[in-house]
């Protein structure tokens, strides 16, 4: 069994939709543009499955983006949120079957209500919607927002989040390292203990800062203002990043991606991240900000990391209203 890199060749992606009795009830209409926005990207190159508690009315609002339909499977289920990337199964392959780690999610460590969330894999599997080897893995807090795989052994993860007393009330890192080991059998773990963002609920998601972009390559967060409150903290996380070697022993290529420009909500500084990008099949979503010089350095930077993938923006700033952004959106699925 391995668990693949989020590059490697991709079934489908699930999205699961925004409803009223969310906390997007405010912004209702504005995250529902930004939904079918990601629905068109993802339909007209892979399947996309999406979990929706109303799909008639998502049915009817995908009407009028030049979305493929012919490549949606809407499926019925009751939802607290949204955020695939962290109730959705994280998918490991063995032989010519998906194995389906089915984890518990707690609401990010009981900040938010996710007893629905929690439910919706069992009712896809129940429901023959996603096909593998279920896995109850449900007696641990985890998240697949907090882990990046490069394919071959290396996971790469934050001890912020995994350390969080609010997950698993483990603090002895060995003792987690062994489980992780053994949940995904993989050969190593980079940590990273410096990976905070002001306003990430996660305690400090990988995918917000540091991805793999291929087994050598990792592309990061480098905050170059020293006024900025994130500098001294993403400066020891670069150093870090520095220090690591790939399994051949050689330094990793990083691919430095800037901070965007602090965004607010009143007073609460929001988790704006160009890190948060979705890898598919031919092309990689990356979010916007609607600040031209970083959307356009960051689309740079991404088109060195992926040659061989469509670069794509997509306006985001909706979803850092609720503390989360496209990657965090959206869980990809693994070929077989």
């Amino acid at each position: 069994m391995y668990f693949p890199a989020e590059f490697a060749p991709q079934e489908f992606i699930q999205l699961t939709w925004p409803h009223r009795e969310t906390d997007w009830a405010n912004i209702y209409d504005e995250v529902v543009e930004c939904y079918c926005s990601m629905a068109r990207e993802i339909s007209l190159r892979e399947p996309l499955l999406i979990v929706a508690q109303n799909p008639e009315e998502v049915s009817a609002q995908l009407q009028g983006h030049n979305i493929n339909r012919k490549n949606i499977r809407l499926f019925e289920c009751k939802t607290n949120d949204t955020w695939a990337r962290d109730h959705a199964f994280i998918s490991c392959l063995y032989d010519s079957q998906r194995i389906l780690l089915d984890f518990q999610f707690n609401g990010w460590g009981l900040k938010f209500a996710a007893n629905y969330d929690n439910q919706i894999n069992h009712k896809l599997f129940q429901a023959g919607i996603v096909k593998g080897v279920y896995t109850d893995c449900r007696d641990f807090v985890f998240e697949g927002g907090s882990i990046e795989s490069d394919g071959k052994g290396t996971l790469l993860t934050t001890s912020s989040c995994l350390l969080a007393e609010n997950r698993n009330n483990i603090s002895n890192i060995n003792e987690l390292e062994t489980q992780l080991l053994q949940f995904f059998n993989a050969k190593r773990i980079l940590w990273l203990n410096h990976s905070w963002l002001a306003g990430d609920d996660t305690d400090g998601h990988i995918d917000t800062v540091a991805r793999f972009c291929d087994p050598d390559t990792i592309a990061y967060v480098q905050c170059l203002d020293t006024t900025d409150e994130h500098y001294t903290e993403l400066k020891a996380m670069e150093e870090e990043l520095k220090a690591f070697r790939t399994t051949e022993g050689n330094p990793y290529k990083l691919i430095p991606l800037p901070l965007p420009s602090a965004i607010y909500d009143g007073e609460d500084r929001l988790p704006a991240t160009y890190a948060n990008f979705l890898i598919m099949n031919t092309a990689v979503l990356v979010p916007t900000y609607g600040q031209k010089e970083n959307d356009a350095i960051a689309l740079s930077q991404l088109r060195h990391a992926f040659p061989n993938r469509e670069i794509v923006g997509i306006d985001c700033r909706v979803l850092i209203k609720q503390h989360g952004s496209l990657h965090c959106s959206t869980m990809q699925y693994p070929a077989i």
